[in-house]
């Protein structure tokens, strides 16, 4: 056999295991799920939100905007969660209890839980962070990235296909004149609209490892963050036929001359 055949033939096996190795049909290696992100009480808001699981390590990318702006003079804090325990839904307007136009965070539990992890920007995940404002994300729109540790019911609920994602933070101004007048019903000492949800979404199992780059208002929109299992292996399998042929063709060359 030639020296080219014998050098080709190493290169053929090492294509075949780089095709065979974990992840290379996929650029992440654990499995994600996607929430899109809905306006709830008479929020103009919008977004989207990517987790992806490796063990209970949780990587979070989370785009969204048109939220209230400005709070007491400064950005708005927009504490945010995931919540669990409940039916894995979001809320509907039949959930205002009382009638006063507005979906309060206890009124919507029963639709979506208790907070299972809070999505904070730095220190405390826990559900003791809950309502905490100065490490909630702020002002009109936002892109989130960070990666927490989520504890086993959270992260049951997560793969279960019951934890919903909850953005917290509403405009005073479009409220009814009722609603305005109200307190919290988490922290007492801050206005209703505060801890009121704003936009929510079912997290579900994706196909995608994160959120497409851009968004509708920026006039983005790109695909390069999709991962498509199905296409990647179809594209493996044609890399790898493409290379055996090429063996067979030049072993069909050097024995030619041989």
């Amino acid at each position: 056999m030639k020296k080219s055949t014998l050098l080709l033939a190493p290169s053929l096996a090492l294509g075949i295991a780089a095709l065979a190795m974990p992840g290379a049909a996929s650029a992440a290696d654990g499995t994600s799920y996607q929430a899109q992100l809905n306006a709830l009480n008479h929020s103009s808001g919008s977004g989207s939100l990517m987790i992806t699981l490796n063990g209970s390590q949780a990587t979070i990318s989370e785009h969204f905007s048109g939220l209230a702006a400005s709070f007491g003079g400064k950005p708005y804090p927009h504490v945010q969660h995931i919540h669990i325990g409940a039916n894995g839904q979001c809320p509907t307007t039949a959930a205002d209890g009382n009638n006063d136009g507005v979906i309060s965070t206890t009124e919507g539990a029963a639709s979506y839980g208790g907070i299972g992890a809070t999505l904070s920007t730095s220190g405390d995940t826990s559900p003791a962070a809950g309502t905490t404002l100065t490490v909630a994300p702020a002002g009109a729109s936002t892109d989130y990235h960070r990666t927490i540790t989520l504890d086993a019911k959270t992260l049951a609920s997560v793969k279960a296909g019951t934890a919903v994602v909850v953005v917290h933070g509403l405009d005073p101004a479009t409220l009814s004149k009722t609603a305005q007048g109200e307190k919290s019903d988490l922290v007492p000492s801050l206005p209703l609209a505060a801890t009121s949800p704003a936009l929510c979404g079912v997290l579900a199992a994706s196909q995608m490892s994160n959120i497409p780059g851009g968004s509708a208002d920026t006039g983005g929109g790109g695909t390069a963050g999709l991962q498509h299992k199905g296409w990647l292996e179809i594209g493996g399998g044609l890399m790898l036929a493409g290379l055996a042929a090429s063996v067979a063709g030049l072993r069909r060359r050097t024995s030619a001359v041989d």
